[in-house]
């Protein structure tokens, strides 16, 4: 499933990384703790967080993932959006929280990983 389709099927907002949108989403995963992703999340993940600075593209750009959502509406800080610009990771809002999110990420047929 490409970035785009899932953009336009849940009504969110791209921040950055408009050009990169025709990545293939491999899976998902959601946390909220930075260290939790390092070690769980795998390359070609989307990431549903409700964590809005620029660390949140480290850690996206060093494993890989496909893009980031931020939940409840939040909106990333400025040096965020200049940061995933950059790194070439999109930031996507949506209004949705986390739970609803992943609901409907997983009915279209996403879905994470069972734990090593």
């Amino acid at each position: 499933m490409k970035l785009a389709d899932l953009t336009h099927g849940l009504n969110l907002e791209v921040r950055s990384g408009h050009d990169r949108l025709d990545r293939e989403v491999t899976g998902g995963y959601a946390s909220d703790l930075l260290s939790d992703v390092i070690a769980r999340a795998a390359e070609g993940d989307l990431w549903i967080t409700l964590q809005t600075h620029v660390n949140v593209v480290a850690v996206a750009s060093m494993k890989g993932l496909c893009g980031v959502v931020l939940v409840n509406g939040r909106e990333p800080a400025e040096e965020t959006i200049e940061k995933a610009q950059s790194e070439g990771i999109p930031i996507l809002v949506s209004k949705l929280p986390a739970f609803e999110l992943a609901g409907r990420l997983y009915r279209l047929g996403l879905r994470g990983r069972e734990p090593k």
